[in-house]
């Protein structure tokens, strides 16, 4: 049996054996990443209502549920990310999360702090996952694995595993699984394994792309009492 043959055989055994999973082919990621590159050419901004929630399993379990609005804001090389969290497990605790320039603050309303975070610069890849980065930028920093195709809300997204080539970054953050639409650029849903039983699922809805964002999308009102913290 010639060898097209064999292969096309062998591909036609696996489909009656497992009739549910799809059949990748070695240049599927590639065509994903290229896809990415496409629709990261238009990306501008993106607001989208988010479920952020951190689990533990060990020692012993806990979640931990946010809720709010992220804002997304790409010219050229320069990046631009907030999430405005409403609620932390049913209740009201409004906070602010900038990242700008490098740079994370923290605004916690309740109590009136803020804090900055100034050697962030080196995780800036992670809030770009899935809002604006191209498939070059993300072969850059990470080992990508396609785990084909997976329907979510009515979309098709490409499902990929990401692993950091920065060890510093793979001994907190060993895998990141993502669910993407790639001709629009944006994640559905983001899985960080953060190792030693730490995960955090994140969740988007009502996702508007290339709309104008609100005039305070990236920043927060302080007062003369406030505290400021830099760490």
């Amino acid at each position: 049996m010639r060898l097209g043959r064999k292969l096309v055989f062998a591909a036609s055994v696996a489909l009656f054996l497992f009739p549910g999973r799809t059949v990748i082919a070695a240049d599927d990621l590639d065509k994903v990443l290229r896809r990415l590159d496409s629709a990261a050419a238009t990306f501008h901004s993106t607001s989208a209502e988010f479920e952020f929630d951190t689990i533990a399993t060990e020692p012993i379990y806990d979640k931990d549920v946010q809720k709010g609005t992220t804002y997304y804001n790409r010219d050229g090389r320069n990046f631009q990310m907030a999430a405005h969290i409403r609620e932390v497990n049913g209740k009201p605790v409004p906070k602010v999360v900038v990242l700008s320039g490098g740079t994370v603050k923290l605004y916690e309303k309740m109590i009136d702090q803020v804090t900055t975070l100034t050697k962030f610069s080196q995780y800036q890849s992670w809030f770009m996952l899935g809002f604006g980065a191209s498939g070059k930028e993300l072969e850059e920093k990470w080992d990508i694995k396609y785990l084909g195709p997976e329907k979510m809300d009515g979309v098709t997204t490409e499902k990929l595993e990401m692993t950091p080539k920065d060890p510093a970054i793979r001994k907190n953050l060993p895998k990141v699984t993502l669910w993407m639409d790639a001709d629009r650029g944006i994640s559905l849903k983001q899985v960080f394994d953060q190792g030693q039983g730490q995960s955090r699922i994140c969740l988007y809805s009502e996702i508007k792309m290339n709309q104008p964002l609100p005039a305070d999308a990236f920043s927060f009102k302080t007062d003369k009492q406030t505290r400021f913290v830099t760490q």
